[in-house]
Protein backbone atom coordinates (compact mmCIF):
# COMPACT_ATOMS: atom_id res chain seq x y z
CA UNK A 1 0.00 0.00 0.00
CA UNK A 2 1.64 3.18 1.48
CA UNK A 3 4.93 3.98 2.45
CA UNK A 4 5.89 2.83 5.83
CA UNK A 5 7.80 5.34 6.50
CA UNK A 6 4.99 8.06 7.82
CA UNK A 7 7.58 11.29 7.09
CA UNK A 8 7.41 10.62 3.45
CA UNK A 9 3.82 10.22 3.30
CA UNK A 10 2.07 13.87 1.84
CA UNK A 11 -1.01 14.67 2.75
CA UNK A 12 -3.08 13.17 -0.43
CA UNK A 13 -1.58 9.71 0.88
CA UNK A 14 -2.95 10.28 4.34
CA UNK A 15 -6.44 11.13 2.50
CA UNK A 16 -6.84 8.05 0.55
CA UNK A 17 -5.07 5.91 3.42
CA UNK A 18 -8.00 7.62 5.67
CA UNK A 19 -10.79 6.84 3.09
CA UNK A 20 -9.80 3.45 2.70
CA UNK A 21 -8.57 3.47 -0.97
CA UNK A 22 -6.35 0.99 -1.52
CA UNK A 23 -2.66 2.74 -3.79
CA UNK A 24 0.91 2.20 -4.26
CA UNK A 25 3.10 4.52 -4.53
CA UNK A 26 5.78 5.69 -7.00
CA UNK A 27 8.76 7.81 -7.02
CA UNK A 28 11.54 9.21 -9.69
CA UNK A 29 14.19 11.49 -9.42
CA UNK A 30 12.74 14.80 -10.34
CA UNK A 31 14.57 16.86 -13.68
CA UNK A 32 14.04 20.95 -12.68
CA UNK A 33 14.13 21.66 -16.41
CA UNK A 34 11.79 19.28 -17.23
CA UNK A 35 8.87 19.12 -14.88
CA UNK A 36 6.76 17.33 -17.59
CA UNK A 37 4.32 14.37 -17.29
CA UNK A 38 5.94 12.74 -20.26
CA UNK A 39 9.15 12.65 -17.98
CA UNK A 40 7.50 11.39 -15.21
CA UNK A 41 6.15 8.76 -17.26
CA UNK A 42 9.30 7.37 -18.54
CA UNK A 43 10.98 7.91 -15.07
CA UNK A 44 8.51 5.37 -13.60
CA UNK A 45 8.43 2.95 -16.49
CA UNK A 46 4.84 3.90 -17.18
CA UNK A 47 2.78 3.63 -20.13
CA UNK A 48 2.19 7.69 -20.68
CA UNK A 49 -1.66 7.00 -21.19
CA UNK A 50 -1.70 5.89 -17.71
CA UNK A 51 -0.28 8.42 -15.96
CA UNK A 52 -2.01 11.60 -15.32
CA UNK A 53 -1.63 15.24 -14.82
CA UNK A 54 -3.38 17.70 -12.63
CA UNK A 55 -4.67 20.89 -14.31
CA UNK A 56 -6.51 23.80 -12.91
CA UNK A 57 -9.04 26.00 -15.06
CA UNK A 58 -11.14 29.09 -13.87
CA UNK A 59 -14.51 28.86 -15.57
CA UNK A 60 -16.51 32.33 -16.86
CA UNK A 61 -19.73 30.74 -14.73
CA UNK A 62 -18.35 27.99 -12.27
CA UNK A 63 -15.05 29.57 -11.02
CA UNK A 64 -12.00 27.05 -10.56
CA UNK A 65 -12.40 23.32 -11.84
CA UNK A 66 -10.05 20.51 -11.92
CA UNK A 67 -9.31 18.39 -15.56
CA UNK A 68 -6.73 14.99 -14.69
CA UNK A 69 -5.57 13.99 -18.43
CA UNK A 70 -2.93 11.67 -19.78
CA UNK A 71 0.32 13.53 -19.68
CA UNK A 72 0.71 12.77 -23.39
CA UNK A 73 -2.24 14.73 -24.44
CA UNK A 74 -3.79 18.14 -24.32
CA UNK A 75 -6.61 19.96 -22.37
CA UNK A 76 -9.44 20.86 -25.03
CA UNK A 77 -10.34 23.88 -23.46
CA UNK A 78 -14.05 23.86 -25.33
CA UNK A 79 -15.05 20.49 -24.20
CA UNK A 80 -13.36 21.36 -20.39
CA UNK A 81 -15.62 24.58 -20.37
CA UNK A 82 -18.70 22.80 -21.74
CA UNK A 83 -18.70 19.75 -19.16
CA UNK A 84 -18.05 21.90 -16.40
CA UNK A 85 -20.99 24.36 -16.99
CA UNK A 86 -18.53 27.38 -18.45
CA UNK A 87 -19.05 29.23 -21.92
CA UNK A 88 -15.04 29.42 -21.59
CA UNK A 89 -12.33 28.79 -18.91
CA UNK A 90 -9.10 29.18 -19.39
CA UNK A 91 -5.69 27.66 -17.11
CA UNK A 92 -4.83 28.91 -13.75
CA UNK A 93 -1.54 31.06 -13.87
CA UNK A 94 1.17 28.91 -12.54
CA UNK A 95 2.01 31.53 -10.24
CA UNK A 96 -1.41 31.52 -8.80
CA UNK A 97 -1.52 27.61 -8.58
CA UNK A 98 -0.05 27.63 -4.88
CA UNK A 99 -2.41 29.86 -3.47
CA UNK A 100 -5.35 28.07 -5.09
CA UNK A 101 -4.61 24.50 -4.63
CA UNK A 102 -1.92 24.52 -2.06
CA UNK A 103 0.50 22.60 -4.38
CA UNK A 104 3.27 23.50 -6.80
CA UNK A 105 4.00 22.62 -10.03
CA UNK A 106 4.98 19.74 -11.06
CA UNK A 107 3.24 18.02 -7.91
CA UNK A 108 -0.45 19.10 -7.79
CA UNK A 109 -2.68 15.94 -6.80
CA UNK A 110 -6.37 15.99 -7.31
CA UNK A 111 -6.46 14.80 -4.00
CA UNK A 112 -6.54 17.44 -0.72
CA UNK A 113 -6.28 20.78 -2.40
CA UNK A 114 -7.35 23.44 -0.30
CA UNK A 115 -11.04 23.80 -1.29
CA UNK A 116 -12.92 21.00 -3.17
CA UNK A 117 -13.25 22.05 -6.65
CA UNK A 118 -15.48 20.08 -9.55
CA UNK A 119 -13.15 17.32 -10.74
CA UNK A 120 -13.27 16.08 -14.38
CA UNK A 121 -10.94 13.18 -15.03
CA UNK A 122 -10.55 11.76 -18.89
CA UNK A 123 -12.90 9.14 -19.90
CA UNK A 124 -10.34 6.96 -20.73
CA UNK A 125 -9.15 6.04 -16.97
CA UNK A 126 -13.27 4.80 -17.32
CA UNK A 127 -11.72 1.54 -18.78
CA UNK A 128 -8.51 1.35 -16.76
CA UNK A 129 -7.81 -1.21 -13.77
CA UNK A 130 -5.21 1.42 -12.52
CA UNK A 131 -3.40 4.64 -13.24
CA UNK A 132 -1.42 7.16 -11.68
CA UNK A 133 -2.00 10.65 -10.39
CA UNK A 134 0.34 13.34 -8.69
CA UNK A 135 0.93 12.12 -4.70
CA UNK A 136 0.85 15.44 -3.96
CA UNK A 137 4.86 16.44 -4.26
CA UNK A 138 7.36 16.70 -7.42
CA UNK A 139 8.52 12.81 -7.95
CA UNK A 140 5.51 11.16 -6.11
CA UNK A 141 2.70 9.56 -7.41
CA UNK A 142 0.04 7.52 -6.76
CA UNK A 143 -1.32 4.57 -8.48
CA UNK A 144 -4.40 3.71 -7.75
CA UNK A 145 -8.21 2.36 -9.26
CA UNK A 146 -10.12 5.25 -11.17
CA UNK A 147 -13.53 4.35 -10.22
CA UNK A 148 -12.58 4.30 -6.30
CA UNK A 149 -10.84 7.66 -6.76
CA UNK A 150 -13.42 9.19 -8.80
CA UNK A 151 -15.94 8.22 -6.01
CA UNK A 152 -13.74 9.77 -3.79
CA UNK A 153 -13.33 13.19 -5.20
CA UNK A 154 -17.08 12.85 -6.75
CA UNK A 155 -15.72 13.60 -9.90
CA UNK A 156 -17.05 12.29 -13.41
CA UNK A 157 -15.32 11.15 -16.11
CA UNK A 158 -15.85 13.33 -19.23
CA UNK A 159 -14.10 13.45 -22.72
CA UNK A 160 -11.86 16.77 -22.46
CA UNK A 161 -9.00 16.28 -23.93
CA UNK A 162 -7.83 17.54 -27.93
Amino acid sequence: MASKNKADRTNAMRLLEAAGIEFETSEYEVDENDLSGTHAAEMLGRDPDTVFKTLVLKGDKTGYFVCCIPVNKELDLKKAAKVSGNKKCEMLHVKDLLGVTGYIRGGCSPVGMKKKFPTFIDASAGNMDTFSVSAGARGKQMITDPQKLRAYLDAEFADVTA
